[in-house]
């Protein structure tokens, strides 16, 4: 993934460290809590205009899916990528797992906002994310299949 990136996107990602810790970091984090990681890295190229940022939340919050930032708010920061990469991963289960519980999860919660996810479980699908993760949502989960499917 990481070599897909540099070759198709901006190749300065501002990051607060290497983008292969990055990219790891998902891959790990994601198959600990039984999620893609490589199509959420994928959600995080899309939230962050391939690392560019350009919005609300600002690099160095190593918040890479826009938690907490709505028009204005920046958001939630995170200490470092891999613990911004398993607060994302985290909140993917809140929205795809109706069983979703802290308890259930394989490492200490991180994401501040896995809580308010209300039902448990109501995007199983990348598309169901439509209208759900972020507004207005047309289009969304597919436009996120669309960038995993330029790098599989």
């Amino acid at each position: 993934m990481t070599a897909w990136w540099a070759n198709t996107s901006r190749p300065d990602p501002q990051l607060t460290g290497p983008l292969e810790n990055l990219v790891i970091a998902y891959l790990e984090e994601g198959a600990d809590e039984g999620v893609r990681g490589d199509i959420a890295f994928c959600q995080a190229v899309k939230e962050t205009g391939n690392f560019q940022y350009g919005g609300d939340v600002r690099p160095e919050q190593n918040n890479y899916c826009g938690l907490g930032a709505t028009g204005g708010v920046p958001g939630l920061s995170f200490p470092d990528m891999r613990t911004g990469a398993r607060a994302h991963i985290q909140h993917l289960v809140a929205y795809a797992d109706a069983n979703a519980t802290e308890a259930g999860l394989t490492h200490p919660l991180v994401d501040p906002r896995f809580r308010f996810v209300t039902p448990k479980g109501k995007a199983p699908r990348w598309v169901d994310l439509n209208g759900k993760w972020a507004v207005p949502g047309v289009g969304y989960g597919e436009s996120i299949l669309s960038i995993y499917s330029s790098i599989s």
